[in-house]
This record gives structure tokens, C-alpha cells and sequence, in this order.
């Protein structure tokens, strides 16, 4: 049995935790913050059968796309001088983390 962990933009999380009800695995969301953009994401996990893995990843990778975005930037000239202009950034896509699970018990 595998454990995976899969975080997600917020804005691809509705069609993630669709698309895997839909397959048949159970999920758990969890709301988390990224420290980059310190912008909304969704973590996923969800516990499979080795078999299963695969095509889980599969199905976040398909539902999980990178886009560019612009966000503000600051940047200092000297003197405590700070101004601050957009720079693009590619955000979304999936970070999956996949781990052994020694035992599993529903109680």
C-alpha cells in the first residue's frame, strides 16, 4: 500500500478531487499555503494499492496545469529606495510525494 501526497493550486483543485472520487479513490483535502506566492493551495491524500499509483498520478497530472501569472516584485536602489514591478512566474501543476505505508487500519 502507498501514501500519496499531492499539492495543488486551489484553482485545479475542484477537477483533482473530482476526477479521483470518480476513479474510485478516497481522499482527504487539506487546505495549505505555499511559501514562494504564499498563495491558496489544496493538498490531497490518499491512501492505494500499489497497482493503483500510476494511474492516480495520471489523473492529477491531467487535471493540474501550469500557467503563468504575474505577481509584484520589489526590488531596492540603494538609499531604503523600494519599487516594486510584476514579474512572471509559472504557477499550478502537481507536487506528488508517494510513501510506503507500513500498516493501515480503519477504526
Amino acid at each position: 500500500m502507498k501514501l500519496i501526497f499531492a499539492i495543488v493550486n486551489n484553482d485545479d483543485a475542484g477537477a483533482v478531487s473530482a476526477s479521483l472520487t470518480k476513479e474510485g479513490y478516497q481522499i482527504t483535502k487539506l487546505a495549505t499555503t505555499g511559501g514562494f506566492l504564499l498563495s491558496g493551495n489544496t493538498t490531497f491524500i490518499c491512501g492505494t494499492e500499489d497497482d493503483k499509483v500510476d494511474k492516480a498520478i495520471e489523473i492529477i497530472g491531467n487535471c493540474s496545469k501550469k500557467r503563468k501569472q504575474m505577481v509584484p516584485s520589489s526590488a531596492s536602489y540603494g538609499l531604503g529606495m523600494y519599487t516594486s514591478f510584476p514579474v512572471e512566474v509559472t504557477v499550478g501543476g502537481a507536487t506528488v510525494f508517494v510513501t510506503d505505508v507500513e500498516q493501515f487500519k480503519k477504526l
